[in-house]
């Protein structure tokens, strides 16, 4: 098996569509009871990672700035890949900061093909954090208003309960796990990079043998959310299944596209930059 020992096997049927995803009109209709709900902006691009300043220039109201590059990765762990995961003790700090409190839900949204408020799914849920969702359709999708500048919160009381989130509260694969026998292992990443014919940010092109390609885009409608109509069993038919991409970000968008339809998947969290480090590993 994929799954790391004491890890939960997420299997067809045991998550939904609500337990990873709001609309916008849900997350209204949730601000105006004036319950409490904390608000994650995980601006994000892959060509401009620092997210702080459109972040500025306007948010959802009460929206907190959360970094992916700072705050959503640890640049500190060598050997894997470009996002390497954060441990558990540092989401918290990051968590508490955020104004992220036990009972109160996490709403996360982004700019950007939903790559930034997935990872940041991932990353909590993995850390062990409930009710974290993701806003479909993102920023654009908001009808109300914006605020500029910075929010200040007070901090939250949220404890994580895994420290080691490759270890943690979602599956992940190995680089070796990544070759299983049987399992369906899918490539987020654009097909031209699937494909090796550009590589733009890796030092080698290609892809990890057996791979399939399911571009994170495909999974999103025109305006971004996540697509219901995705043929889930055609893509993955009835075995277990894992997710790369090219550090582990737009393949969050993958697991949490297949959570939403009740299935489950291993995230490899290293992916193609860290497959691609080791020049033993067969390229395809």
């Amino acid at each position: 098996m994929f799954v790391h020992v004491g890890q939960p096997e997420w299997q067809h049927g045991e998550v939904d569509h609500a337990d990873v995803l709001i609309t916008t009109t849900e997350l209204s209709a949730l601000i105006e009871t004036a319950r409490p709900v904390t608000i994650l902006d995980v601006h994000w691009q892959l060509n401009q990672p620092d997210g702080l300043e459109a972040y500025e220039q306007g948010h959802i109201p009460g929206a907190v700035y959360v970094s992916l590059e700072d705050d959503l990765t640890d640049h500190a762990v060598v050997g894997r890949g470009r996002h390497p995961l954060p441990c558990g003790r540092d989401v918290e700090a990051a968590a508490r900061r955020w104004g992220v409190s036990t009972g109160v839900p996490v709403v996360a949204y982004d700019d950007w093909n939903r790559a930034g408020s997935a990872r940041a799914w991932w990353v909590l849920t993995a850390a062990g954090i409930p009710d974290v969702r993701i806003l479909d359709g993102g920023l654009a999708a908001w009808r109300g208003d914006l605020e500029t500048g910075t929010v200040t919160v007070h901090y939250g009381d949220i404890t994580v309960t895994h420290d080691d989130l490759y270890t943690g509260a979602l599956p992940t694969l190995t680089a070796d796990q990544a070759m299983t026998p049987g399992l369906t292992l899918l490539d987020a990443r654009a097909p031209e990079r699937f494909r090796g014919d550009v590589e733009p940010i890796d030092p080698v092109a290609g892809h990890i043998p057996g791979a399939r390609n399911v571009p994170s885009t495909s999974l999103l409608d025109s305006d971004g959310c996540f697509r219901a109509d995705v043929a889930v069993a055609e893509l993955t038919g009835d075995r277990p299944i894992g997710a790369y991409c090219g550090s582990g970000v737009t393949a969050s968008v993958v697991v949490a596209a297949l959570a939403a339809a009740g299935i489950g998947a291993a995230l490899y969290p290293g992916s193609w930059s860290e497959w691609c480090s080791d020049a033993t590993r067969p390229v395809s």
